[in-house]
């Protein structure tokens, strides 16, 4: 009897740190893969100006800064509910309940207001330039515009290679993490694409990227079953999936931070 209880406790345990540990968007290497990838197309100009702004620290460094700062809850949990958007599937931006604290949209909205304003502190610059990096990464992540009653896929428990995740996990970090590829490699192994397909991947506003990621979040969705082991066959179909999110981040960060800087 005492034996069935550990294994339950035990069970119970991994379930909730599945949801505890998933907050964090694309965990760290895909932050800094979308970072890595954003340097590669940034202008001179804007590179510069970057570099001088943070000190030296590259984009891949300060991407996972917003979520180092979620452990400081008294003085950023203000900005916690900047890194997602809840809607339904069926679902426009445009036509849902906004967050009264604000979300993803309004948050990278309000970075680029900061940026551009020349009467912001240079402090003022380097943190919502630090923000920035880390929220059009998060806009890329498909669970992070998912359902509020599911917070984004967090509360739907499935296995990864037999072990206990949430389908926000596995979009988060598991699928990359299997990959066992550092930022740099994923970034140096992005798609080649043309100019033309990048001005084509660039085009478009916040709202318009935010709908291209909701488009595959109705896919993740239907992608599982509760309780399902998922294993290589999930990650041969969508491992592709999460590399071009990753590209797309770092190139729509780029147009972002070439239209503030150059």
């Amino acid at each position: 009897m005492k034996t069935k209880f550990l294994i339950v406790l035990a069970a119970l345990l991994v379930s909730v740190s599945s949801i505890a540990n998933s907050e964090d968007v694309w965990g760290p290497t895909g932050h800094r893969t979308t970072g890595k990838i954003a340097e590669q197309h940034l202008t001179k100009r804007a590179k510069k100006k970057i570099e001088k702004l943070l000190q030296g620290e590259s984009l891949a460094f300060v991407s996972t800064y917003a979520d180092e700062i979620k452990s400081d809850r008294k003085k950023y949990g203000k900005f916690y509910t900047w890194h997602y958007v809840n809607m339904p599937l069926d679902a426009r931006y445009e036509d849902t309940e906004k967050n009264p604290d604000g979300d993803m949209v309004t948050g990278i909205t309000y970075c680029i207001k900061v940026l551009k304003d020349e009467n912001s502190s240079i402090e003022d610059k380097r943190f919502y330039l630090k923000m920035l990096v880390h929220l059009v990464g998060d806009l890329h992540q498909p669970m992070h515009v998912g359902q509020k009653e599911d917070k984004g896929g967090n509360t739907i428990q499935v296995q990864w290679h037999g072990k206990g995740s949430n389908l926000h996990r596995v979009w988060d970090e598991d699928i990359i993490d299997k990959w066992d590829m550092s930022y740099v490699e994923l970034a140096c192994n992005a798609k080649d694409l043309s100019k033309e397909q990048i001005n084509y991947i660039q085009q478009g506003t916040v709202v318009d990227w935010l709908h291209d990621t909701h488009k595959i979040t109705k896919g993740v969705y239907s992608s599982v079953e509760v309780g399902e082991n998922l294993r290589y066959r999930y990650s041969y179909v969508y491992f592709p999936v999460v590399r071009e999110q990753l590209q797309k981040g770092g190139l729509r960060l780029a147009k972002l931070l070439n239209d503030i800087f150059s």
